[in-house]
């Protein structure tokens, strides 16, 4: 039984991880799509700022605190009360964070320019004197009008998905993103093109997406025979518990989009191209977090919840343990691949259309910063589903405050010498910062220490992947060659170093006494 369990788990993450996989690919297309046709432009510059702050909402509302908070409580009641119990769970839960997420939205689009000078701080200066950039401001506000509704629809569909995960159903879940993924690309390629503000249109395409990412899901949960009447229910135990766990949780999973919204302000002090830059290398980092942290972090939880800590301390230890292993063995691959590779990744991926070789060096600048902080970020998704699953939401939020404002200091202290790398390599500081405190408190409880095996497997991951990086660097061509290549030559060119590297790590793995049965729980 024991042993189907753990196959049960490994399978989930599987599927997970492929669906995953599929819904960044499709991702990767619409970066393509949008760099292409808004390059590093003003345009660019305001699109994504209109793009990020709901999307920050929705870290905060949907994937992050509330998929944390809510998975744990509804499979308490799933698997300790009966099934009108569970109904009114859902039925509250639906009623209460949909009026809430819809009030939310609507104050964000009347109070667009408000949203607009907070977080696009540069802008709203420039825009009280008078100055060139004060466009920025404005075409901000109007398009933070259109995207936030994208904010409502995006949480209903955290709330069906979370409803999928606890039933087992992880497949559905981890492909909607690629509804919304293909939305914008049609868009980008197809009606964008057409109009004289095509960062309008892409905003439009949000809420379009949005919208049909939750009609996608609706079919399922109704197969489950779950029929969702929302009421409100802030009072309702079920909700209650949800409530105190979800408020802290907001700071405690979100540091690092609460650092990406802080650099996005201060970005905007600096030259025309600097969010976008930061939005492009973060695009690059989203591809192993999504594809790797995320899907493990979404199977971890539900397998940790079920787990009486004080009765089987060992295995949640030996889960928790599993899941530390398999998301740095993934990291530090893909971090070392992309500090080699980062210069071709971009060429290949973005040089195209609106985007050319200059924004190409200037995207790997903060790219190079960026990564640094990888493993840490996909590290925090996992840590961080051991604290949500004995409830524990506080200790995470300590963590994230100090490391918010450590990103801050980090932010003024490097922003003057490195201007928009200075913002990037903040976010990895602050991340470092993150997980080692989480990683301490868990030591100091008793909880959960980081074993001596696990600390020499990322000790021999680590020299797999220092050596990987090192001979790609010493057998890719210069960046002159890149540039010069065509997009199908430079493509070719890629995947050969991609193979290469990944022969090179494997077999320093295997020299080092890395097996596959040692990424097994």
């Amino acid at each position: 039984m024991e042993s189907k369990k753990k196959s049960g788990l490994l399978k989930s993450g599987a599927i997970t991880a492929f669906a995953t996989f599929l819904s960044r690919i499709l991702g990767m297309l619409r970066d393509i799509a949008i760099a292409s046709l808004l390059g590093a432009s003003l345009s660019a510059d305001v699109y994504f700022f209109a793009n990020r702050i709901p999307n920050f909402f929705r870290r905060l509302f949907a994937e992050g605190a509330f998929s944390q908070a809510f998975v744990p409580v509804m499979s308490k009641t799933k698997e300790t009360q009966d099934k009108e119990a569970l109904k009114d769970l859902l039925n509250r839960t639906a009623g209460t964070l949909g009026f809430i997420v819809l009030m939310v939205s609507l104050v964000g689009m009347l109070l667009s320019p408000v949203f607009t000078a907070i977080f696009g701080w540069g802008w709203f200066e420039s825009y009280l004197h008078g100055t060139d950039e004060a466009i920025k401001f404005a075409q901000a506000s109007f398009l933070l009008k259109i995207t936030f509704p994208y904010l409502f629809f995006i949480t209903l569909t955290a709330l069906t998905s979370a409803v999928l995960n606890v039933y087992g159903k992880f497949l559905i879940p981890a492909i909607t993103p690629c509804v919304l993924n293909i939305v914008l690309i049609t868009f980008a390629y197809f009606v964008a093109p057409h109009f004289s503000d095509p960062n309008v249109v892409l905003a439009v395409a949000m809420v379009v997406g949005g919208v049909l990412q939750l009609a996608l899901q609706i079919p399922f949960v109704l197969k489950l025979k779950i029929f969702i009447v929302p009421k409100w229910g802030w009072h309702h135990e079920g909700v209650t518990k949800i409530r105190k766990l979800m408020l802290p949780a907001i700071v405690g999973i979100s540091a690092s989009q609460i650092n990406l919204i802080v650099n996005t302000a201060l970005a905007s002090f600096l030259a025309t191209g600097a969010i976008s830059y930061l939005y492009y290398s973060d695009r690059l980092l989203e591809f192993p977090i999504g594809i790797f942290a995320v899907a493990i972090s979404t199977v971890i939880l539900p397998a940790l919840s079920k787990i009486d800590i004080k009765q089987d301390q060992a295995k949640y230890v030996k889960t928790l343990d599993w899941g530390v292993r398999l998301v740095l063995f993934l990291g530090i691959a893909s971090m070392c691949g992309i500090i080699a590779l980062r210069e071709p990744i971009l060429r290949v991926i973005f040089m195209r259309g609106a985007f050319t070789a200059e924004h190409v060096l200037l995207s790997s600048a903060s790219l190079l910063a960026s990564v640094s902080g990888l493993c840490a970020i996909m590290l925090v998704r996992v840590i961080v589903q051991g604290f949500a699953a004995i409830q524990d939401t506080k200790t995470p939020v300590r963590c994230s405050i100090t490391a918010i404002c450590s990103n801050i200091i980090f932010n003024l202290i490097l922003i003057w010498p490195l201007g928009y790398v200075g913002l990037a390599l903040s976010t990895a500081l602050a991340a470092y910062v993150n997980i080692s405190l989480l990683i301490y408190f868990l030591k100091k409880r008793n909880i959960y220490t980081i074993s001596k095996q696990t600390l020499v497997f990322i000790l021999k991951v680590l020299v797999a992947g220092f050596i990987m990086a090192l001979v790609i660097f010493m057998i890719r061509p210069e960046f002159e060659s890149w540039i010069a290549m065509s997009t199908l030559e430079a493509t070719f060119y890629l995947a050969l170093l991609v193979v290469a590297g990944s022969i090179v790590f494997t077999a320093v793995c295997l020299i080092l006494g890395i097996r596959p049965s040692t990424l097994r729980m």
